[in-house]
């Protein structure tokens, strides 16, 4: 009789042992098939990160470039600005300040333009 208990205890033991065994299966395999997904797409976001990463590199490479230009062009004008400098085969111009300018220009006064008197109204004149 302790013989026969013995078997059903272990062969509910066993039952349940398996139904655990398999539980914790199905359990770890989804939790890898959920750490494979989060590391495909971590792996994605670090493929855009380093897009952008290339992009930004090659945009600030031409903004150098663009700055190098433009601090070329602000010396260029500086000095001719500043320090009166032309280039070779340049004629420089120097003009008199404003007032002189001022007076030596011919004077226009503004008269403000007026349309021609429409035909209605040359009709209305003319009877009237």
């Amino acid at each position: 009789m302790l013989n026969k208990f013995s078997k059903s205890i272990k062969s509910s033991l066993e039952k349940r042992s398996n139904i655990i065994l398999f539980i914790l299966v199905i359990t770890l395999t989804f939790s890898l098939a959920r750490n494979i997904t989060r590391t495909n797409k971590a792996n994605l976001k670090i493929e855009e990160a380093k897009l952008r990463v290339e992009k930004l590199r090659n945009e600030n490479e031409e903004l150098n470039k663009k700055l190098e230009n433009v601090k070329e062009e602000f010396i260029e004008k500086q000095l001719r600005d500043k320090l009166g400098l032309a280039k070779e085969g340049e004629i420089i111009v120097v003009l008199p300040n404003e007032e002189i300018l001022r007076k030596l220009a011919p004077n226009y006064t503004d008269e403000e333009e007026t349309l021609p008197d429409p035909n209605w109204k040359k009709w209305m004149k003319l009877f009237l």
